[in-house]
């Protein structure tokens, strides 16, 4: 018994490895050290990221960034922070922000549970879902796109849902991958495909700023609810912390209101983004 009681004492006393934990990068004091912010933005993703006719950067996501970037000036205790735009796409938007190539996500992405295995997320910053666009002249609903072809961008969440929404209709459609929105909607029109699939805040978009919008028309049906938010270094609690308290002060303003007309005109934002501004809106 004694040797057995020895044994164990002998065991306890030996130093114990700490369990593996994440390193999480400072980006604050990156960002601090540097005197500017990295801002990861799209090029295409219409009324959320995209490139104006001026060649600037714009849109909802990269205004909110920028109105966040301003807020951690603040923090910082900065007199200047000057603002980094690096463009991304679809496909490598992640790997920036994994490899330290931008601090801030400032694009249409949707927060995932896998997505959240290689990157951190805000305060969810919008809510909108799958839908589809039609030509006027083309087929008017989802069980008539049987046989048909349909264009989606691969990489996105849409590609997935389209896919679970396809097998459980029992419908058969032949899949385009396009490049862009943009290209989405001119296949559309020249009848390569006869419906587009992407986020219905985008093809609402898309359909109201198209030279002959009375050709094209935006389906009702919404197939999915996907909550937009920033993404961020994954494990960095600080930074991921100082965002949040950005978004929550623009939140409970008028600026998210400038923000949101700036970019969607008078399409009225619904009561569902008022509860998500309300729900990010954390007291400090």
């Amino acid at each position: 018994m004694l040797s057995r009681c020895l044994a164990l004492a002998a065991v306890l006393a030996l130093p114990v490895a700490a369990a593996p934990t994440m390193a999480s990068a400072d980006t604050l004091a990156a960002i601090e050290e540097r005197g500017s912010i990295r801002l990861g933005v799209r090029t295409d993703a219409v009324a959320f990221s995209f490139t104006d006719q001026l060649g600037e950067p714009a849109g909802y996501t990269v205004q909110l960034c920028r109105a966040v970037a301003a807020d951690l000036r603040q923090q910082l205790g900065l007199e200047t922070l000057s603002v980094d735009y690096v463009e991304v796409t679809t496909e490598d938007r992640f790997d920036a922000i994994a490899e330290g190539r931008i601090d801030l996500l400032c694009g249409a992405t949707t927060v995932t549970l896998t997505r959240r295995a290689v990157v951190d997320f805000s305060s969810p910053t919008f809510i909108t879902g799958m839908g589809v666009l039609y030509r006027t002249d083309g087929p008017a609903s989802f069980a008539e796109l049987a046989g048909q072809t349909i264009g989606v961008r691969q990489g996105t969440t849409t590609a997935d849902v389209l896919e679970d929404e396809l097998t459980a209709a029992g419908l058969d459609a032949t899949f385009r991958a396009v490049d862009s929105h943009q290209a989405g909607v001119a296949a559309l029109k020249d009848g390569s495909i006869d419906a587009y699939f992407a986020d219905r805040a985008i093809l609402v978009f898309l359909a109201l700023s198209d030279p002959e919008p009375a050709t094209l028309r935006v389906g009702e049906r919404l197939f999915s609810h996907e909550p937009y938010a920033l993404a961020m270094p994954l494990g960095d609690t600080t930074f991921r912390l100082a965002v949040d308290s950005a978004l929550s002060r623009i939140f409970r303003s008028e600026m998210i209101d400038r923000i949101y007309t700036a970019s969607f005109g008078e399409i009225e934002p619904g009561d569902i983004l008022r509860a998500v501004y309300l729900l990010s809106a954390i007291p400090d």
